[in-house]
C-alpha cells in the first residue's frame, strides 16, 4: 500500500469557495518516498491580503502557473492506488474534490488523517497542530504554511507514527463510500453537502417513512458511520434502507440530545425502536423495601417497569455516581446494592453508614437524605439558564430550567446576555418536562464543562 502525503495552500478556508494556490505531495511505500510532485498553481482569483501575509504567496508568483486543470490528470495519475494523507485530512481532501468536482470529475480516495492518528500513536501533546507538534519531538519546518514545507514535515510525522503503530495505521484508514451499496435514490453529493456541525439528522425510506433519528456532534461524520455499517445484518438493512437524509442544527449538543429524545417518543421510528436497549440503557431506580427504607439501585431499564430515577449509559457510569453519591450523603452501601451481605455494610464499621442496613437508623431519618439526593437530580428546585454554542458566532443555545423543571431551550442573539436574565424566557420554546430530558440534562451537566450557568 503507498501513501500519498499532501499539503495545499489556498485563497481561504472554506473549502466549496476557495481555490488551491500550491500543493506538494510526496509517495510514500511504507519505507521511503518514491516520489513527489511540488507546483504553485493559479487559483485564477484574486489571493486575499491575509492569505498574503500567512503564506506569503502573492497573485504575481501564482499569475504564470498552471492552473488547476492543467494538472489534473498529473495529480489523478500520482496519487492513483494510494491513501491520501494530510494533518486535517478534511481540509486538503476536501479541497481537492472540490477542485475536480469544478471540472466534473469525482475524486474520491482512502484517506487518513494525521492529527487524528497522532493523538492515539503518540499521546500526550498539549497540541496536535502541525507546527507545535512537530517543535515538540523535534521535526524541523523551516517554510511553515507553504505547501511543500509543511508537506515535508508531515511526511515525516506520518513514518515517525507509521513505524510506531504495530498496525501500520491501517486502522486509521478511513475508505470511501461505495455507491454500489448505498439506496440508489441516495447522492453521493448530498452525504458530501451535509454538515459537519452539531445537531439532529432524521433518516428515510424509499416511501417516505422516518425510520431513524439520531444526533452527533458531527453530522457528516456520524451518517458515513451509518453507512459504513456492514458488520450486522441490522446494520446491512439500514443501510439498504436509507433513501433521504433530512438534519437540523443545533449548535449545542444538549439541545440536539433533548431534541433527538422529543422526537423519538413523537415519531417512534422503527430502528430507534430496534436499537432503544442501548440508548441510555441503565439506570438508578427506587424502591421501597418491608420496613420503610427506601433502596436504590443501578439496573437494566430493560429488566425494570417504570421510569428511573436517572439514565446512565453503562452500569460502570451509573454504579460510578451512585458509589460517589452514597459517601457525599452517608447513605447504605446496602441498601444501595453496593455491598452485597445480610448483615452490615462495610461503611457501617467505619462509622461512614449511620446502621439503616441494621435497622439502626430511623426509616425517616434515612429517606430524608435519599429525598436530598432526588432533589438534588431535580436540581434542587432552583432555577437557572444553560448557556451554550448557537448555531452560528450570531446567537448562543439556552436551556431554561425553573424552580427544578424543565421548561424548554431556544437560541438568542449573541449580545442578549447584556439584559437581565427574566427577558430571557422570551427566547425560549417551551416543551414538557419528563425524566428522559432531566437525566439527559443531569448527565450533560455532569460530563460537559464548557458551558455556562447564569442562577436566577
Amino acid at each position: 500500500m503507498n501513501f500519498v502525503i499532501v499539503d495545499v495552500e489556498t485563497t481561504g478556508g472554506n473549502t466549496k469557495d476557495s481555490k488551491i494556490t500550491e500543493l506538494a505531495m510526496y509517495k510514500y511505500d511504507g519505507e521511503k518516498v518514491i516520489d513527489s510532485m511540488i507546483s504553485l498553481i493559479n487559483p485564477e482569483q484574486a489571493i486575499p491580503e491575509f492569505i498574503v501575509r500567512l503564506t506569503g504567496i502573492t497573485d504575481s508568483m501564482v499569475a504564470d502557473a498552471p492552473k488547476f486543470y492543467e494538472l489534473a490528470k498529473d495529480i489523478i495519475e500520482f496519487t492513483k492506488d494510494c491513501v491520501f494523507v494530510a494533518h486535517n485530512v478534511a481540509f486538503d481532501y476536501g479541497m481537492f474534490r472540490s477542485e475536480f468536482r469544478r471540472l466534473g470529475y469525482d475524486f474520491r480516495l482512502p484517506h487518513l488523517c494525521t492529527v487524528r492518528a497522532s493523538r492515539y500513536v503518540i499521546p500526550g501533546h498539549a497540541s496536535y497542530s502541525l507546527g507545535k507538534l512537530c517543535r515538540e519531538i523535534g521535526i524541523e519546518n523551516n517554510a511553515r504554511h507553504r505547501a511543500d514545507g509543511d508537506a515535508k514535515a508531515t511526511t515525516e510525522l506520518f513514518h515517525l507514527i507509521f513505524h510506531k503503530d504495530p498496525n501500520n495505521l491501517r486502522t486509521f484508514v478511513q475508505q470511501e463510500l461505495n455507491p454500489k451499496s448505498i439506496h440508489p435514490n441516495l447522492s453521493l453529493d448530498v452525504i458530501d453537502n451535509l454538515p459537519s456541525k452539531t445537531g439532529v439528522y432524521l433518516l428515510y425510506n424509499e416511501f417516505n417513512q422516518l425510520i431513524y433519528i439520531g444526533k452527533s456532534i458531527n453530522i457528516k461524520k456520524r451518517i458515513e458511520q451509518h453507512l459504513r455499517n456492514t458488520k450486522t445484518a441490522k446494520g446491512l438493512k439500514m443501510i439498504q434502507d436509507i433513501c433521504r437524509i433530512e438534519h437540523e442544527l443545533t449548535g449545542s449538543e444538549l439541545i440536539a440530545m433533548l431534541l433527538e429524545s422529543e422526537l423519538i417518543k413523537k415519531h417512534q421510528p422503527i430502528y430507534n425502536r430496534k436499537l432503544r436497549k442501548s440508548f441510555f440503557p441503565f439506570g438508578i431506580f427506587d424502591e421501597v423495601d418491608e420496613q420503610g427504607y427506601i433502596q436504590l439501585k443501578v439496573d437494566s431499564i430493560a429488566k425494570k417497569e417504570g421510569h428511573p430515577l436517572i439514565h446512565f449509559s453503562s452500569k460502570k457510569e451509573g454504579t460510578d455516581y451512585l458509589t460517589y453519591q452514597v459517601e457525599k450523603f452517608e447513605l447504605c452501601q446496602k441498601l444501595c446494592h453496593l455491598y452485597p451481605t445480610q448483615s452490615a455494610c462495610f461503611h457501617y464499621t467505619i462509622k461512614s453508614c449511620k446502621g439503616a442496613c441494621v435497622q439502626e437508623e430511623s426509616t425517616d431519618s434515612y429517606n430524608a437524605r435519599i429525598d436530598a439526593l432526588i432533589e438534588q437530580l431535580n436540581f434542587k428546585g432552583s432555577s437557572f439558564f444553560i448557556i451554550d454554542k448557537g448555531r452560528n458566532k450570531g446567537e448562543k443555545s439556552l436551556v431554561w430550567i425553573d424552580r427544578g423543571m424543565y421548561k424548554g431551550y431556544g437560541y438568542a442573539p449573541f449580545h442578549f446576555h447584556g439584559k437581565e436574565p427574566m427577558h430571557w424566557m422570551r427566547y425560549i420554546q417551551l416543551e414538557a418536562e419528563n425524566r428522559d430530558n432531566k437525566s439527559i440534562i443531569n448527565l450533560f451537566l455532569r460530563k460537559d464543562k464548557r458551558h455556562r450557568l447564569v442562577t436566577l
